[in-house]
């Protein structure tokens, strides 16, 4: 919201909503293609356009789990941060330490949750963190919006950043409501399968977003253009009340960065031919050396380049934008070409011209904003 104001963050959110509904229902629509189910999107990927569009889509959906992987660190390092900071602001212990925290953490929630079955009972839990997080922060913001006098809700910076800072929020729209893996994720729906995967989404878009709504624009509202990337920076109120919704921000951080970083796991386990119980020595030295070993790089560059805005800037443009929107658009124009008329083709073909020229403005945008906070924060930046 910070860098597009009132207009143009209401906008923008509904707009990133709408377009990313629409972009997913067509790889729903395509998850039964040719009589078979494809479970990852790879697979679909290599059977409309063949086994390099196969080892394309891979490379890109790595990229973009590599990041949101990065992104949840950063989260989580933020989140542990805050609740240290609460009860003792001494400033020896920096970001990046927290960072690090969260990093084996994560690691050790890998080693322990071979696969993504093994996760079932954790989403409970995910939930119930996440609804603390929300009820907190809305609570808290509420409340301080209430007594605080007038905010400044005008857009910082130059004419020039404010440019580069506006195309950069379109790409972290888009990074927040797409994740790359649609198919990975609905693989276990029952039949009808289509049919579910389309009831699924339309909830997720329409339900689903109202909690993540209420935050950005209670949040926005109480505390303006000073708003913090994570919230609870911002908030005040009895300090257990705040350490509490830190810890369970802390907690979801790494359940979520298992479930997205599932894939590239299971990618793992396949190509070395891992088998048996999860637990046998050879597979559990797999799963410390090779996880950890994953976890450990994105450790390091979560806390080499700590900009949570920036990354999620810089994901949505090299990887959200093609996966979700140009991919999507043109596998659909390829598979059902028969079926589709002259407009509708011309609909699609536009579609991939629009989020082209946007993912290649994003990336400038998001690399030109990474540059600058590196230059004004520097490396392993305490934030």
């Amino acid at each position: 919201m910070v860098p597009l104001s009132w207009i143009g963050g209401v906008i923008g959110l509904l707009l990133a909503t709408a377009i990313s509904l629409y972009a997913n229902t067509l790889i729903a629509k395509l998850h039964l293609l040719g009589g078979k189910r494809h479970i990852r999107y790879r697979d679909l990927a290599g059977f409309i356009y063949g086994k390099k569009a196969y080892a394309l889509t891979w490379g890109l959906q790595y990229v973009n789990l590599f990041m949101i992987n990065t992104g949840y660190i950063i989260l989580a390092g933020q989140a542990l941060k805050a609740a240290y900071v609460l009860f003792r602001d001494d400033s020896v212990m920096k970001l990046p330490y927290f960072i690090a925290i969260a990093g084996f953490v994560c690691a050790l929630f890998a080693i322990g949750i071979p696969h993504l079955s093994a996760l079932r009972a954790w989403l409970g839990v995910s939930t119930v963190l996440s609804l603390v997080y929300i009820i907190a922060a809305l609570v808290l913001s509420l409340k301080d919006g209430i007594k605080a006098p007038p905010r400044d809700y005008s857009i910082p910076g130059t004419h020039i950043s404010k440019i580069f800072t506006t195309i950069g929020a379109s790409a972290n729209l888009v990074f927040a409501f797409n994740t790359g893996m649609l198919p990975e994720i609905q693989a276990t729906v029952r039949k009808p399968v289509v049919e579910n995967m389309l009831k699924a989404l339309y909830f997720q878009f329409t339900a689903g977003v109202l909690p993540m709504y209420a935050v950005t624009f209670v949040g926005y509202w109480a505390y303006g253009n000073s708003t913090s990337a994570y919230l609870l920076n911002n908030v005040n109120g009895p300090v257990w009340v705040k350490a509490f919704a830190n810890i369970c921000a802390f907690l979801q951080s790494v359940i979520a960065l298992h479930i997205f970083a599932s894939p590239m796991y299971e990618y793992l386990d396949t190509r070395f031919g891992i088998k048996g119980s999860a637990f046998k020595i050879q597979n559990l030295t797999f799963r410390i050396t090779v996880r950890g070993g994953y976890l450990a790089v994105n450790t390091l560059v979560s806390a080499l380049l700590p900009f949570l805005g920036d990354f999620m800037s810089l994901t949505g443009a090299i990887s959200t934008f093609p996966l979700t929107f140009i991919l999507a658009n043109h596998m659909y124009l390829v598979a059902k070409k028969d079926k589709l008329t002259s407009s509708q083709k011309l609909w699609h073909w536009l579609n991939i011209c629009v989020f082209g020229f946007l993912a290649v403005a994003a990336l400038i945008s998001a690399l030109r904003l990474i540059a600058v906070d590196s230059k004004t924060y520097h490396v392993f930046a305490d934030l």
